[in-house]
């Protein structure tokens, strides 16, 4: 009987590497398709891996990457992982296998080593790359090198997104925030609405790195305060959550809505802003306010065309629930009533 393995360990694996500082350029600015002036270098962190460091003011909502996967694989299979990896392997040239072994990697004993040990075989080094830098792409799972060299920061540290297009078969890579030259690019790694100490042990468990980003490195009494509000923000989200049961009404959930995003803006943590909009768009339009509707789906569009792209179908959505609110597939699906309207225009 076959059993099915996972291939992926998290859901946002990538390239373990701290943040800190930055040394050496490595690499001239890559060009990408769809991306007119690359905004960053491959810059070598003495000790640490290497990173990506912006080589001029990036705007917030900017495209930073757009990159199609060196591999591509099923999130789990039948087969062995490491002889599914090395099929795949094969297929590339030399080139970009090259690109593919110059990844960094944790072993399954959380010792990162350089790519030359042998202290693993061939296949275990690829099975360990793989699982440490893989990024989920809809059903499967793929490497994508660029994407792979963003760092890790949490909550209000991290200033870059990325966000699978099936239908285009790549991986975007916005910025959440402005970011000022030489300052690096981070994502993160993680849901970090949770405490410091919560984050901590996960990417230790997972990355074997503690965390030093700028959140992390708080004093005790600020991070404490950090923690309340992340650890609020994700409390309110399963309450606002509740809303699809009919445990809580329309007017309770954008209630809820707008105070997650008070907390989140006195945070500065600004990712899944699009998300929460749209999701409060499509409580009004449940409960048949109109104004409500356009007012969220407005929020939700400018977000999403920040975190996502503008020409994303999640942007593109809500530009038609704005136009037309009626147009909505939740529209009218709950009793009328009014629902509040968002407290922040940003």
């Amino acid at each position: 009987m076959a059993i099915t393995v996972p291939i992926v360990a998290a859901l946002l694996a990538t390239v373990y590497v701290l943040f800190i500082g930055f040394g050496k350029e490595l690499h001239p600015h890559p060009v990408y398709d769809g991306v007119a002036s690359p905004a960053f270098a491959v810059v070598d962190l003495p000790g640490r891996g290497k990173g990506l460091v912006a080589t001029r003011n990036i705007k917030q909502g900017e495209l930073l990457i757009k990159e199609k996967p060196l591999i591509l694989v099923p999130s789990s299979t039948s087969m062995s992982p490491s002889v599914l990896i090395k099929q795949h392997l094969s297929l590339l040239s030399p080139s970009k296998r090259n690109e593919f072994y110059s990844l960094s990697y944790v072993t399954p004993a959380n010792d990162q080593v350089p790519a030359s040990t042998e202290s693993l075989s061939d296949d275990e080094v690829a099975l360990a790359i793989f699982q440490t830098n893989a990024i989920s792409a809809g059903e499967n799972a793929g490497i994508f090198p660029w994407t792979a060299r963003l760092n890790h920061g949490c909550s209000a540290a991290f200033n870059s997104v990325y966000s699978w297009r099936p239908g285009e078969g790549i991986i975007v890579v916005h910025a959440l925030k402005s970011v000022k030259r030489g300052d690096e690019l981070l994502t993160t790694y993680t849901d970090t609405k949770k405490s410091r100490e919560e984050r901590q042990h996960y990417l230790k468990s997972f990355y074997d790195f503690p965390c030093t980003c700028s959140v992390c490195s708080l004093p005790d009494p600020e991070s404490a305060a950090s923690d309340d509000r992340l650890t609020r923000m994700s409390s309110l989200s399963q309450t606002f959550a509740s809303w699809g049961h009919g445990q809580i009404d329309g007017k309770e959930a954008t209630r809820i809505a707008n105070e997650i995003w008070t907390l989140g803006k006195e945070e500065v943590y600004w990712s899944e802003r699009g998300r929460l909009a749209a999701d409060a768009a499509h409580v009004a339009a449940a409960h048949s306010d109109k104004r409500a509707a356009v007012a969220w789906a407005l929020l939700a569009f400018n977000w999403y065309a920040i975190e996502l792209g503008e020409d994303s179908t999640q942007a593109q959505e809500m530009r038609a629930v704005v136009s037309n609110p009626q147009s909505h597939l939740a529209w009218a699906s709950r009793y009328p009533q009014f629902v509040e309207l968002p407290t922040s225009d940003d």
